[in-house]
């Protein structure tokens, strides 16, 4: 199964969950990132954070959607629209669900309030990969109305402070 982490700039939310999903799935699964609108390089926090979780870094780029080796089989757009972001829509045939994090690219204040910013949304995107690959897949792939609805259930989990997802 290809998965495709989808936002805006592929800097930040779409590498940490690309690169995240890819440590944790089981073999035979890949996940891939790009962005709309890419910015053109990683930001250098997202690569630290990956880095200090044991997370390999080695290879992620901020790439378009316009150049996916694959077609994937389910995108997930990371942008957080309640926040008045605008998600890219992805054209493709596949099935899409959303899971909105707030892009720590934007976050402002002192460099641990960044910083934070950044593991508030990997933690995010973390827990929500775990709920996705601990769903039966088998059994809902068979059901299409019910995997999405499981995917879109996963969209809404958030950490609590420990860490687990609620």
């Amino acid at each position: 199964m290809n998965i495709l982490f989808l936002c805006t700039g592929n800097s930040c939310r779409s590498i940490l969950a690309e690169a995240t999903f890819n440590h944790l799935a089981p073999a035979g699964w890949r996940a891939m990132s790009a962005g709309s609108k890419p910015t053109g390089q990683v930001h250098p926090r997202s690569l630290a954070l990956l880095t200090r979780e044991g997370i390999p870094t080695a290879g992620y780029l901020s790439k378009s959607w316009d150049n996916l080796p694959v077609t994937p089989d389910l995108v997930i757009t990371v942008c957080a629209s309640a926040a008045g972001e605008t998600c890219p829509v992805y054209l493709g045939p596949v099935m899409r669900t959303h899971w909105g994090v707030d892009d720590p690219a934007h976050a402002t204040g002192t460099d641990a309030e960044i910083d934070a910013a950044f593991s508030t949304a990997y933690r995010l995107l973390r827990a929500r990969i775990e709920a996705f690959l601990a769903l039966p897949l088998a059994e809902l792939r068979l059901t299409p109305e019910r995997l999405q609805s499981a995917l879109d259930q996963v969209g809404t989990l958030t950490p609590n402070p420990q860490g687990a997802s609620k």
